[in-house]
C-alpha cells in the first residue's frame, strides 16, 4: 500500500477538500493518507476557526488515516517556508512514496518547470532589482517569471499553482524521493477546492449562520459539538484586545521574523492604535501584502522570533489517526529521521531545541484557548497533557 502525503490547513475542511483526498486515492489506488496540518493558526495570518486537535479528527472522519502537525513558527512563515517545513516533515517521516496537492492548472510538468527556472541566478537577479524598486516580493516572482518563462509563466499567477511551485522546490532542495502528484482545483482562493471556499464558509460561521451543506457530514457533527460546549468557532475579532494588549508591551519588533526594510519599526509606530485593524491599515504599504502583516503580528504576540525558523522542525506531532494511520506510524517509528512525538511525555526525552519548540508550541495553544466561550475551557498546558484523538 502506498503512503501519500498532503499538506493542508482545512480550516474547515469542506467538500472540496474530500474531492482531492478521493481524486488522489483514484489516481494511486489503495493507499494511506498522511497530512501535515497548520496548528491552532494558520499562514494566512489568523487563528484556526477550530482547534487543531479537532480538525485533525474531522480530517480522519473525511478520509485521512494520520494527521501530523505543522508547528505554528513555521505555519506563520512565508509560502515557502511553509512549504518547505510541510515537505521536511513528510520525507523524515521515512515512509512517504508521494506528495499530493492541488493546482490550478494540473500540469504537473509546467509546474515543475517554473520550480526549476524560478530558482536560477537569472531570476534571482531580477527579483532583487524588482525588490529594491519598491515592489512586493509576489510582484517581483512574476516579473521575474515573465522574463525567463514567457508564456508559462501565467502558472505563477494562481495562487494554489504558487503553493505547489513552493512544494516541488523543496522536493528539489531536500532531494527528497518522495513523487509528486497534482489534482486539478478549481476557484480563485488561496483556500477554495472544486468551487468551495473555507473562507466563505468561516464568513457563514462568523455571521452566525450554518454552512454545513458545505462540509463532509461526519466533519460538521465534530463541529457542532465543539460549539454546543463553547469551544469554537474563533475568529480573530475575539481575540482583539488581547493581541493589543501584548502588542503595546512590546518595545523591539526587530527579532520578528520578516521584519527587515523597516517593516518592524512600522509595527512600533503604530501598535497604539485603538484596533487590529486600524493598526494592519497604518503599517500596510503597497510593498506588503496584508498577510505577512497579520503573520507577523502574530509572531510578536505568541513570542516567535526568525531564531526559532533558522532550521527546520526538530520532531513530528501525531494529533489524530485510524486504524491504518495506527499501522502507518508503526512503521514510520522505525524508519522516521525524527522524534515522533505521541504522547507529550515524551518531549522531556528530546533535545533542548525540540522542547523549546514544544513549549512554544504549548504558550501559543494557551494562547488560543483564551478565546473560547467556555471559560472552563481555558485551562494552561493542555499541549502537555492532549493526546492524539484515535478515531
Amino acid at each position: 500500500m502506498q503512503i501519500v502525503g498532503i499538506i493542508c490547513e482545512y480550516n474547515p475542511i469542506h467538500l472540496g477538500h474530500l474531492g482531492h483526498i478521493e481524486k488522489t486515492k483514484q489516481m494511486l489506488g489503495e493507499c494511506a493518507i498522511v497530512c501535515v496540518m497548520s496548528g491552532n493558526y494558520v499562514q494566512r495570518g489568523d487563528v484556526a476557526v477550530f482547534g487543531k486537535h479537532i480538525r485533525a479528527a474531522a480530517a480522519v472522519s473525511c478520509g485521512a488515516d494520520l494527521v501530523l502537525e505543522l508547528s505554528t513558527p513555521y505555519v506563520l512563515s512565508s509560502a515557502e517556508g511553509f512549504a518547505e517545513a510541510g515537505v521536511h516533515i513528510l520525507d523524515k517521516f521515512g515512509i512517504c512514496d508521494s506528495i499530493s496537492f492541488g493546482s490550478e492548472n494540473g500540469d504537473i510538468d509546467i509546474l515543475r518547470k517554473a520550480a526549476s527556472v524560478i530558482v536560477t541566478s537569472k531570476a534571482n537577479e531580477i527579483i532583487s532589482q524588482e525588490l529594491e524598486k519598491g515592489i512586493s516580493y509576489a510582484a517581483a516572482v512574476q516579473k521575474a517569471a515573465d522574463v525567463v518563462m514567457g508564456s508559462d509563466s501565467f502558472v505563477l499567477r494562481s495562487p494554489n499553482n504558487l503553493l505547489g511551485i513552493e512544494y516541488l522546490k523543496a522536493l528539489s532542495k531536500f532531494e527528497s524521493k518522495m513523487r509528486a502528484i497534482t489534482v486539478t482545483r478549481t476557484g480563485g482562493s488561496h483556500d477554495s477546492d472544486y468551487g468551495y471556499s473555507a473562507s466563505g464558509i468561516r464568513k457563514t460561521l462568523e455571521n452566525g449562520k450554518a454552512p454545513w451543506s458545505l462540509v463532509p457530514q461526519a466533519a460538521s457533527e465534530i463541529f457542532k459539538k465543539e460549539i454546543a460546549v463553547g469551544r469554537g468557532p474563533i475568529f480573530l475579532k475575539d481575540m482583539d484586545i488581547m493581541m493589543l494588549s501584548r502588542i503595546r508591551a512590546i518595545d523591539d519588533f526587530s527579532k520578528i521574523p520578516n521584519a527587515s526594510e523597516g517593516l518592524g519599526n512600522r509595527f512600533g509606530k503604530y501598535a497604539g492604535e485603538a484596533t487590529l485593524e486600524q493598526m494592519f491599515e497604518k503599517i500596510k504599504t503597497k510593498r506588503y501584502a496584508m498577510s505577512r502583516i497579520r503573520r507577523m503580528m502574530l509572531c510578536a504576540v505568541l513570542g516567535i522570533t526568525a531564531q526559532d525558523t533558522c532550521e527546520q522542525p526538530a520532531y513530528i506531532r501525531v494529533l489524530a489517526m485510524n486504524e491504518i494511520g495506527r499501522q502507518v506510524l508503526s512503521k514510520a517509528k522505525k524508519k522516521a529521521e525524527l522524534p515522533i512525538i505521541t504522547k507529550p511525555a515524551s518531549v522531556q526525552k528530546l533535545s533542548g531545541r525540540a522542547i523549546k519548540l514544544f513549549e512554544l508550541e504549548s504558550r501559543a495553544t494557551d494562547f488560543y484557548m483564551l478565546a473560547f466561550k467556555d471559560a472552563s475551557s481555558r485551562y494552561a498546558k493542555s499541549e502537555w497533557r492532549q493526546s492524539p484523538y484515535i478515531c
